[in-house]
Order: C-alpha cells, then sequence, then structure tokens
C-alpha cells in the first residue's frame, strides 16, 4: 500500500480514520502536557499514574458488570488522580524523594490491579470486559465518541496553558520565586498534573497501561534536544506526538499482526533517537562535530602560542625561522602550518617560516591568555 492509496481509504474507511485522528489526538495533548512532565523532572509520574489507573478500571467493571469505554475510564481518572495525590502526600508528609514515592505508588496500584484482574477472568462475564485492551492497548476498539472526547480534552487543555502560561513558565524554572510573586503553586501543581492525568487516561485504550508514559514523555525529550523556548519545545512535542500517532497507525494498517499501540512509541522512539543525533544544539553529531572543531582549535592555537614564542626571540618578528624547528613542539602538523598560513598569521618560504604582523599580535594575545590560565 502506497502513501497515495493509504490517504484515500482513511477517508473511505471509518474505522482507519478514527484511529488515526484519534492517535494523532492523543499524541497531540501527550507531547503537549508531556513536556511539564520532563521539565519538571517527573518522568516517572507518567509510569505512575497509568499503572495507578488500573485498579480503578478493573474495580468499574466489577461494579456495572458490561463493558463500558466511557466508565471505565471514568475509573481510571479516579484511580489516577488517587495515586497521584498519595505521591504528593507522601513526598510532603514523610521523608522520602518522589523517585521512591512513585516507585511505590506505581508497584501497588498495578499489583491491586492485576489481583483484581486474575479475580475477574475467573468470573462468567470475564470475556466481555475487554479489560486486555487496557493492559496492552487496543486503538481498533476506539469510536468516533472517544475521538470527540479527546479533542474536547485537547482544546480545554490548550486553553488553560494558554490561559496560565506565565504561571506555568515561573512554576517550571522556579517555584520558589513564583511563590514570592504571590502565586498559588498547590493550585497550579494540581491544576497540570490533573490534566497530565487526564491525558493519559484518555490514552489507555490506545497505547495502554505498559507503554503509555513512552506515549508521554518520547515526543517531549524529542522536543527539548530542538530548543530551549518552552513555547516551541510545547508546539514541537505536540508536533512530534501527533506525527507518531498518524505515522504509527499507517504502519500498523499497511503490515497485518501489528499491534498500533506499540508501533506508535516505536516511531515516538526513532523521533527521539533522530533528535538525540541530529538536533543542532544537543544532537550528538553536532556535539562531536563542535568538540573536533573546538579541539583543532585549540592546538592550532597552542602551536602558534609555540611560533610567538621562538618570534619573540627577535627583534624582526618576521625574521624566517627553520621548519624543523616545530618538530619539537608535541601536537605540530603540517596541516596545521598550512592553516596558519591560510589565515594569514604566517608565511611559508620553502622550508622556512617567519610569522606576520597580524599572526603576532594574535599570538601574543593568546599567549598572554595561556601564562594567565596556567598562573590561575
Amino acid at each position: 500500500m502506497d502513501l497515495r492509496e493509504y490517504i484515500a481509504l482513511v477517508f473511505d474507511d471509518y474505522t482507519l480514520r478514527t484511529i488515526t485522528l484519534g492517535t494523532a489526538v492523543l499524541g497531540a495533548i501527550c507531547g503537549m502536557l508531556g513536556s511539564f512532565a520532563v521539565l519538571r523532572k517527573q518522568s516517572l509520574l507518567g509510569d505512575a499514574i497509568s499503572h495507578a489507573a488500573l485498579p480503578g478500571i478493573a474495580i468499574a467493571f466489577l461494579i456495572i458488570g458490561v463493558k463500558s469505554s466511557s466508565i471505565f475510564l471514568l475509573g481510571a481518572l479516579i484511580s489516577g488522580l488517587i495515586g497521584t495525590f498519595w505521591i504528593r502526600g507522601i513526598t510532603q508528609k514523610t521523608h522520602l524523594k518522589s523517585d521512591t514515592a512513585l516507585g511505590l505508588i506505581l508497584s501497588l496500584f498495578f499489583g491491586f490491579g492485576m489481583l483484581l484482574l486474575t479475580y475477574i477472568q475467573k468470573q462468567p462475564n470475564a470475556n466481555q470486559a475487554g479489560l486486555e485492551s487496557y493492559l496492552f492497548g487496543q486503538a481498533a476498539t476506539l469510536l468516533e465518541s472517544d475521538v470527540w472526547l479527546m479533542v474536547i480534552v485537547t482544546g480545554i487543555s490548550l486553553v488553560i496553558v494558554l490561559l496560565f502560561w506565565k504561571e506555568l513558565k515561573l512554576l517550571l524554572f522556579d517555584p520558589d520565586y513564583t511563590k514570592t510573586l504571590g502565586f498559588n503553586t498547590k493550585f497550579l501543581d494540581i491544576l497540570i498534573t490533573t490534566f497530565i492525568v487526564v491525558a493519559i487516561v484518555l490514552g489507555l485504550q490506545t497505547v495502554g497501561v505498559v507503554l503509555m508514559s513512552a506515549m508521554l514523555l518520547a515526543p517531549a525529550a524529542a522536543a527539548r534536544q530542538w530548543t530551549n523556548n518552552l513555547g516551541k519545545m510545547v508546539f514541537l512535542a505536540a508536533l512530534f506526538g501527533a506525527s507518531s500517532g498518524v505515522l504509527g497507525t499507517a504502519i500498523s494498517a499497511s503490515h497485518n499482526n501489528l499491534s498500533t499501540g506499540p508501533v506508535i512509541v516505536l516511531v515516538a522512539g526513532v523521533f527521539v533517537l533522530f533528535s538525540f543525533i541530529f538536533s543542532p544544539g544537543r544532537g550528538l553529531l553536532f556535539r562531536e562535530i563542535r568538540f573536533r572543531k573546538n579541539r583543532n582549535d585549540l592546538q592550532l592555537h597552542k602551536t602558534l602560542s609555540f611560533m610567538y614564542n621562538i618570534a619573540s626571540t627577535h627583534e624582526d618578528i618576521s625574521h624566517p625561522h627553520a621548519i624543523k624547528i616545530l618538530n619539537n613542539f608535541q601536537g605540530f602538523t603540517r596541516k596545521s602550518l598550512q592553516k596558519l598560513e591560510d589565515k594569514d598569521y604566517v608565511k611559508i618560504d620553502g622550508p622556512m617560516w617567519s610569522m606576520t604582523e597580524t599572526g603576532y599580535h594574535t599570538a601574543a594575545n593568546l599567549y598572554n591568555q595561556l601564562i594567565k590560565e596556567e598562573d590561575e
């Protein structure tokens, strides 16, 4: 199936169109809200909340006895919020750090959820529950009403973020200063955390409990590599998340026996890997290029300083010297000498070299800096 056929199929096939729109919207909201989780160094929060939502889904089924996506999501939301506030309570009331509290709640809630799932599987109506789709994700179960719910929540989240943009930005980078300005940091913290919980709960049906944290964090982690601006990061994270949803759905639809949720997460992982390597500011490739350039420049400056030390022993700075003298300097190469000539720092005449006026003054500054650094 080529791209043109897939696009035509998206418009013609109701199920594929619903899944594509749903995963795109889910990726956008996860990327947008995940940016705040990443910048607040709460990367484990998504994992803890998604696992904490499992008991709520199971309890909701035990109460109503039939499959109902809206009731399941409500149960997951309540359970996720309880887990979130327990994490806050543990970190505030005890001496335990947040990572310990996150791991504790994740393990306890997920263990309780698995216990309930085991109990449900022994019930006569267990096959009607479809709870396994919430554990590993099953995008094919998305309905148009689910997509509209995602759109509404995404719109509300965007409005809230825009309304409290200044306050949230302050909270991210300096919570203490935010508090001194009179802002209610507790309210802001609860507000953004609640929307993160809502986004995670919405994605459980598509991606599943196990992989939902990756959907929340991967787009934001990728976006962080490209910019230092919060607004640009949120936009890029939403774009990466939506693209992961669309591309993951396309790959899953074009191949048999490929689950949509894991493919979406893998595509998001590709965005992260690409960003880690190729982003101009933080990418490993450009970092290595800058490192090599700085190392070469440093070696060139040291060579020039050594030549200055030789040239300064003569009253005439343009006095020629034998190139073989430079062999005594560790790190000297013909290539570095050629670079110095290209910069008009030295002149080469056969086996001799001499320093130019420009090179002499440049070398004097570099030499003085080196001496100063050694003294310090």
